[in-house]
C-alpha cells in the first residue's frame, strides 16, 4: 500500500528534520509512532503529536521574535 498522504513539506530540504522532530515529540508523549504505516494509532494519538509539534514551533518562533 502506497503513501496517499496529501501532506507535503514546503521546503523539501527540511523533510528529514521535520520527521526527526515528529519522532522526538511522539517519544515525549509516549505515542508509539513508527517510521512508515501508523494506522494502528488513534486519531487522538496522532493529533496529540501534531498539536504538540505546532505548539513547540510557535513557542520557538515567539522566543526568536522576542530576541531571546
Amino acid at each position: 500500500m502506497g503513501n496517499n498522504s496529501s501532506n507535503k513539506t514546503n521546503v523539501p530540504e527540511a523533510k528529514s528534520a521535520m520527521n526527526k522532530f515528529k519522532m522526538e515529540v511522539a517519544n515525549e508523549l509516549g505515542v508509539p509512532l513508527t517510521d512508515g504505516y501508523n494506522g494502528n494509532l488513534t486519531s487522538a494519538q496522532n493529533g496529540s503529536v501534531g498539536g504538540m509539534m505546532v505548539k513547540k514551533m510557535i513557542e520557538a518562533q515567539e522566543k526568536q521574535m522576542s530576541g531571546k
